[in-house]
């Protein structure tokens, strides 16, 4: 088989070095590695085979900039990895010709990047998910937390538009202000509806005041083809750090499954996504790749490139489901820095 060059943007992300080994030990050929990124501290630097500074995906010549380096390097492949990336590549997506460029229609992305657009489109389709408000505004997330039982039961809010939990916080009027400073880790996501008021500005930026999911966190990865998920990869989500999960256990869980490939359907998902629940409440949906659960003869990045190029028919991926191997586990944090390292 012939080698292939694969771009891999925001090649700083949690996680890349795991999707670059998984990209590079595909036991079929040699993938070289092209990473992008906005730091020149990225991982991506001394992972990848070449590097390039570039752009942040919000900005008019993110795409200009990918192309450019994708003519440059032989470029067969772009797999984008941050939602922010997501957007700018969507809309020129035709401008890279026969370039593979993984990235769902734009009006997908603007859809499941908009929280507030996703959570009511999964109330539609009768998918489990967190009552919410959208506000704007100190005064309206006060508005919509008194309406949504504040301070009878606790909430969260975060913005429309975010990724890693940026921005996420709890409100809970239990919150023991002296225990959080003595006892724990600088960075608490919770804090009493008073003390959130006091720092949101009048005016500003949308937020999603929303219900509180309690319970065991998991996600399913995979390939969808814009109407149903080609092929599914269930798992746990656990011991958070930071927002993120460092710890996955796969699963066989034929709701996860069933679920996620209506919320594919309606929002018309193509190539890689991730699904997040917790408890029975989907919270994120991200038209994108995230941390996968490696096996070696599963290896689903390396799958959706050769799908990309037409190496791999649907129906092939399809039968590769009986592969997952329910109770494979992973950790993201270790095998960063086992790679940083």
């Amino acid at each position: 088989m012939r080698d292939l060059t694969v771009l891999v943007s925001a090649s700083g992300a949690p996680g890349t070095a795991a999707l670059l080994r998984g990209l590079r030990e595909n036991g079929e050929r040699r993938v070289r590695l092209v990473g992008t990124d906005m730091s020149e501290r990225s991982i991506g630097r001394q992972l990848c085979d070449a590097f390039h500074l570039v752009p942040a995906g919000s900005d008019p010549g993110f795409a200009d900039a990918i192309l450019s380096i994708c003519e440059r390097e032989g470029v067969d492949a772009v797999l984008p990895q941050s939602s922010f990336d997501l957007e700018g590549l969507a809309a020129h997506r035709d401008r890279f010709g026969d370039i593979k460029v993984l990235v769902s229609p734009p009006e997908t992305i603007r859809r499941s990047n908009d929280k507030a657009e996703c959570y009511a489109l999964l109330h539609e389709l009768g998918v489990p998910a967190p009552a919410f408000r959208r506000v704007t505004g100190a005064a309206g997330v006060e508005a919509a937390a008194r309406e949504l039982g504040y301070p009878e039961r606790p909430l969260c809010f975060k913005p429309v538009f975010s990724s890693g939990s940026r921005g996420f916080r709890v409100l809970d009027p239990t919150v023991d202000r002296a225990h959080q400073l003595l006892y724990e880790r600088p960075g608490s996501v919770a804090m009493r509806l008073e003390e959130a008021l006091e720092l949101l500005p009048a005016d500003g930026a949308d937020l999603l005041v929303m219900e509180l999911a309690t319970g065991g966190e998991r996600t399913i990865d995979g390939i969808a083809d814009g109407r149903r998920i080609v092929l599914g990869h269930p798992k746990t989500r656990e011991a958070m750090r930071a927002g993120l999960a460092m710890y996955f256990v796969t699963l066989d869980d034929p709701w996860l499954d069933e679920v996620a490939d209506r919320i594919v359907g309606a929002l018309g998902i193509e190539w890689f996504f991730n699904i997040q629940l917790v408890g029975d409440y989907v919270i994120e949906v991200n038209p994108r790749i995230s941390t996968i659960v490696y096996q070696d003869d599963l290896n689903l990045p390396y799958l959706g490139v050769k799908r990309a190029l037409g190496e791999i028919s649907d129906e092939e991926l399809g039968a590769l489901r009986a592969r997952v191997q329910p109770g494979r586990t992973a950790l993201r944090y270790f095998d960063q820095v086992e790679w940083d390292a």
